[in-house]
């Protein structure tokens, strides 16, 4: 359908993409813009994007291909495309792949293109110039065989990110298989969409598959993508993820949907340290350092003791869970293991720090990706209800706030509100029934609201044994309702939460969003919608940051109802929210 006034996209030529909320085509068009465009800004009535060269090159790296976002992009606007959008979205997307790295018959690495003036301008370009050891030919070069993270790193960031066929070793065989029957005793399969992803990371197990993200919703089961993928290998495994709670559910989960015994999988972690042909570490063993007062930047890979895990054992494959956080230790020593299988898997690829080149570089493109939405009207994961509760600042904290010219503490005294709380008790009060996880940043403010509801409270200070006690009975229903740091951000496996109540974040933090919201999107069994509240104080920077962190799951397909706290409160709490307006 060519372009048209009643269409939902205007498409301008600094690569920016307005797209139209209240338009009937509103859905279609964010979907197709999530392949290959990023969301900047989401207000109510218009949406921004951009395309960027890292998101053309993620969109071709999954297969989509220039004529496909071009007919998206013509399909749905209101007015013809410039000019220059068709030859920049052509130009950048046949960068990815001009350039390949391969192996020639004697193991040696080789840069390669049949593009010679794009050889010849790269060898010019002092970034690329310390990895290129001699011209082979007038289309290709011997390059340095052990730099070959850092060589892809430098190509990024010129502009021709290389396609990577230099292949991987084997490493040290294992047979894995998933059980029929779990050892719980329920019947277990891989679902259609699991299966498609390994399928598009592994690629047949030739040169193009072997290292990539899969990027699924938290509940949509991407500890058994990480599973899929090693039964697919055969071969010993190191996966990584974030904290000892989930290593603890990783291994629970290997030891139940796999015939793996137990004797073949390790745990490297703060509390016990064994290596087998499967271990499960964590990022924080892994980035453990004694110096505390050098700076990240200034320490050489040896002065992180744990990091020789990845170089000490014939790993086959190495799996990243929570691949948006992979600490810079854990990159600089991914740039060094190019020869081994990577996957990575996440819910976002946003990362707060800027590096999703380096994810792309070092650990893969996104060989797969799914729209939360999509997941949600198939049943694999819980509908839910987003709200932003809108809260006024007391008289007096408004004078402190406005005196305040630190950024850092005018932002916690917004976080902390205490007129907060009061909102907090009533929506306690209205999910009284329900299993509900109280979420926030700031140690003070989750001390008082644990006391205000008679919860127990879960920090980063919380014993293992002890987190992972409460967490089970919550699991079990003995405890409905817990109060979380931002421990609880990562990786818990919470089925029956249905209710998540944000109280204060991590600034302007999208992926934490995305993680909060993850927490309560496991199916119900009765098929219950999910509830997830921000309560943020209007007029200060925590509803400006809360604008941003809701940037992400927009792009998903969630849209927030925003609600005045007045109105929550001369609410009826027998009564649910639904048909309220902001």
């Amino acid at each position: 359908m060519p372009y048209s006034p009643d269409h939902p996209l205007i498409v301008q030529g600094d690569h920016t993409v307005l797209l139209e909320v209240d338009n009937p085509l509103y859905a279609d068009a964010r979907d197709a813009l999530a392949r290959f465009a990023e969301l900047e800004k989401s207000p109510e009535h218009v949406h921004t994007y951009r395309i960027t060269p890292l998101s053309l090159w993620n969109a071709a790296a999954s297969g989509v291909t220039p004529d496909e976002i071009l007919g998206s992009l013509e399909g749905l606007s209101k007015y013809d495309l410039p000019q220059n959008i068709a030859a920049d979205v052509r130009d950048y997307c046949s960068r990815f792949g001009r350039l390949k790295l391969r192996r020639d018959e004697t193991g040696r690495l080789i840069l390669e293109s049949e593009d010679r003036p794009l050889l010849v301008e790269l060898s010019r370009n002092k970034r690329i110039q310390p990895f290129l050891l001699s011209a082979i030919d007038e289309r290709s070069y011997l390059v340095r065989g052990e730099l070959r993270g850092q060589l892809k790193q430098a190509l990024v960031q010129a502009g021709y990110p290389a396609e990577d066929l230099a292949g991987y070793v084997d490493g040290a065989a294992l047979r894995i298989a998933f059980r029929a029957v779990t050892g719980h005793e329920h019947p277990f399969a891989v679902r259609e969409y699991q299966r498609d992803s390994v399928e598009a990371f592994w690629a047949g197990g030739g040169p193009r598959g072997g290292s990539g993200v899969v990027v699924l919703p938290c509940g949509a089961g991407k500890t058994v993508v990480g599973m899929a993928a090693m039964i697919q290998a055969q071969t010993s495994t190191l996966i990584v993820c974030h904290g000892t709670t989930a290593a603890h559910q990783w291994i629970d989960e290997l030891l139940d949907k796999t015939d793996l015994s137990p004797e073949v999988i390790g745990e490297y972690t703060g509390d016990q340290k064994d290596v087998r042909p499967i271990t499960v570490a964590t990022y924080q063993i892994l980035t453990y350092h004694p110096f505390k007062r050098k700076k990240l930047t200034e320490m050489t890979l040896e002065e992180f003791p744990h990091l020789a895990l990845f170089t000490s054992q014939d790993w086959g494959l190495i799996i990243y869970d929570e691949v948006h956080l992979l600490p810079a230790p854990v990159f600089r020593i991914t740039a060094e293991i190019q020869a081994r299988r990577r996957l990575g898997l996440t819910a976002t690829l946003v990362r707060e720090d800027g590096r999703e080149g380096d994810v792309f570089s070092l650990i893969g493109p996104k060989k797969f990706d799914v729209p939360w939405k999509s997941l949600e009207e198939q049943g694999w994961i819980a509908a839910a209800d987003c709200w932003e509760i809108r809260v006024a600042l007391p008289a007096e904290e408004r004078m402190e706030y406005a005196l305040v010219e630190e950024m850092n503490e005018r932002h916690r005294l917004a976080a902390v509100n205490p007129a907060k709380e009061e909102v907090l008790r009533r929506l306690v009060a209205m999910h009284r029934e329900d299993h509900v996880l109280v979420i926030g940043q700031y140690l003070d403010q989750l001390d008082r609201v644990a006391g205000l509801l008679d919860a127990p409270l879960i920090t980063g200070k919380t014993p293992n044994r002890d987190r992972e006690r409460l967490y089970a009975a919550f699991r079990a229903g003995d405890v409905p309702l817990l109060v979380i740091s931002k421990v609880g951000n990562f990786a818990i496996d919470l089925p029956s939460a249905n209710v998540a109540i944000q109280l204060s974040g991590t600034f302007g933090s999208r992926q934490e969003e995305a993680q909060r919201l993850g927490r309560v999107l496991r199916p119900k069994e009765d098929g219950s919608r999910a509830h997830f509240y921000s309560v943020v104080t209007r007029e200060t920077s925590d509803q400006g940051f809360a604008a941003n962190r809701q940037l992400f799951l927009t792009e998903q397909g969630y849209r927030y109802t925003i609600l005045d706290a007045t109105v929550l409160l001369s609410h009826d709490p027998a009564e649910s929210l639904s048909g309220q307006s902001p």
